[in-house]
């Protein structure tokens, strides 16, 4: 009975994916992915909350170590978006096995990776702190937080290539949970360990560790008692060319662009911290500020992204567009909407942070606002970058990856910073998030000729087949 609950709950999903209509399916889709960023978020920005009654020095440090998960999360990013396209299209073909091998093999090179990034870190944790930006003054609080989240690097990178595999089969629910719950536990832990067990900084650090720890066996649970689709085992490891051809080619977008973040926000707090801690602290609590409206944007093209991805694979292609209308028009008009909601509070938002600190109140607040008038940009951008991961259109999703924060930002913020100071250090994002559109349409321009020469292709071999099977025909 339960393998027949089980098979019944793949073919619903699979059925749900080619046939319900794409402004219900999306948006469910996008729900669980959405409260998950914002719950992801919500822990995130509880570190630097609770721990900015320890001092600014204390909250600088908390944004420096905000570039060390990112390095962590290219470790999973690299497998995980290129996997769950893949995976997405593989579904639609109808080719589950395959699926699966794609899964495992995926999976355990990215725990690997993070036990090899971990023995490398950890026995260097201050000159890497140093070269993430910490100042000499906040170098201890930075050491303290980055300890234990290294700790842990190998469960976090496995529980971003679940998250995304789990959505890419329809299980976005599920993903949500396992995301959900570890975030609302390092919120009810930060205060216990911060100051009840007068931990500090380092338990901030502990309970997040904690919190990705038990995210991952969430996360893990469904494929352990056989509630997935897919099937994670070491005996579907494969050294497969095409498997790390279609997953890299894909996820290298992701790495790119993960690994810019680092660089750029590497390059940001050095140059921001060259100036004062109190501008350091201010972008960082605007980074984590803009984690909600850009948890939400992320949250919709995590839902498109797998529709596309299905519908393209499956050839139902007037789908494919239809899911990428809809997903431009809902994020656009979303994002204009929290671009007022954030935009219009920001003062008072970052004062939450630091009551006494005007400088980064001041900065904090231009950062804020300068990105959300650039935010419908960003928004459209990221559902064609989207497209691009969804259709495994590798050079396109590399160039809008890698543009937020690397085409578009690197040539602009040391002429920004040197010219405009603290000004240029608070308004650089947004002007970089401006510029990313230039490089989106022609992208948009190639993924629409794609989806028309596969149809016309898909079009002719039905014709061809239907021909044959005439001819054959007594």
């Amino acid at each position: 009975m339960a393998l027949f609950q089980r098979k019944s709950e793949t073919v619903s999903r699979s059925e749900r994916m080619a046939t319900e209509p794409i402004p219900k399916l999306i948006p469910a889709m996008a729900l669980p992915a959405i409260i998950a960023f914002l719950i992801n978020s919500i822990y995130s920005l509880a570190d630097t909350f609770f721990v900015s009654s320890l001092g600014t020095n204390a909250t600088a440090a908390v944004s420096v170590n905000s570039s060390l998960d990112m390095i962590i999360m290219m470790t999973g990013s690299l497998f995980a978006v290129g996997a769950a396209s893949y995976i997405a299209r593989l579904l639609g073909a109808g080719k589950k096995d395959r699926a699966s091998d794609v899964l495992s093999t995926s999976w355990f090179s990215v725990f690997f990776i993070g036990i090899i990034l971990m023995a490398i870190c950890v026995p260097n944790i201050h000159p890497l702190v140093r070269m993430l930006g910490a100042t000499e003054s906040c170098e201890t609080y930075a050491v303290q937080y980055a300890t234990y989240v290294l700790l842990v690097a190998p469960f976090m990178g496995t529980s971003f290539v679940m998250n995304q595999c789990l959505r890419s089969e329809g299980a976005a629910m599920r993903s949500m949970i396992g995301m959900s719950f570890g975030g609302i536990l390092n919120c009810v832990l930060d205060p216990i360990f911060i100051f009840k067990l007068d931990l500090g900084v380092a338990g901030a650090s502990m309970a997040t560790a904690i919190s990705k720890v038990v995210s991952f066996v969430i996360l893990i649970y469904p494929y352990i008692a056989k509630k997935s689709e897919l099937h994670l085992t070491i005996r579907r490891y494969r050294f497969d060319k095409i498997i790390f051809k279609e997953v890299l080619s894909v996820g290298a977008s992701s790495l790119f662009r993960s690994g810019l973040m680092v660089v750029s926000g590497v390059i940001l707090n050095r140059i921001a911290g060259g100036i004062s801690d109190s501008v350091l602290a201010g972008i960082g609590v605007c980074q984590k500020l803009m984690m909600f409206p850009f948890g939400v944007i992320l949250g919709i093209g995590t839902g498109f992204t797998p529709v596309a991805g299905f519908n393209f694979g499956a050839c139902k292609f007037d789908r494919v567009r239809e899911s990428f209308r809809f997903a431009s028009i809902v994020s656009v008009i979303v994002a204009i909407g929290m671009a007022l909601v954030i935009g219009i509070p920001a003062h008072g938002l970052i004062h939450l942070f630091s009551a006494a600190d005007g400088e980064m109140m001041r900065i904090g607040a231009l950062a804020i606002r300068t990105q959300c008038i650039t935010m419908p940009i960003h928004a459209w951008v990221a559902m064609v970058n989207m497209y691009s991961s969804g259709l495994g259109d590798a050079k396109g999703a590399f160039v809008l990856a890698t543009a937020r924060q690397g085409t578009c930002f690197l040539p602009i913020v040391f002429p920004m910073t040197i010219l405009w100071g603290a000004i240029g250090v608070g308004t650089v994002q947004a002007v970089a998030d401006g510029l990313t559109i230039l490089l989106a349409l022609p992208v948009l321009s190639k993924l629409r000729k794609k989806v028309n020469a596969a149809e016309q292709a898909f079009i002719e071999e039905k014709a061809a087949r239907a021909a044959a099977e005439a001819a054959a025909a007594p």
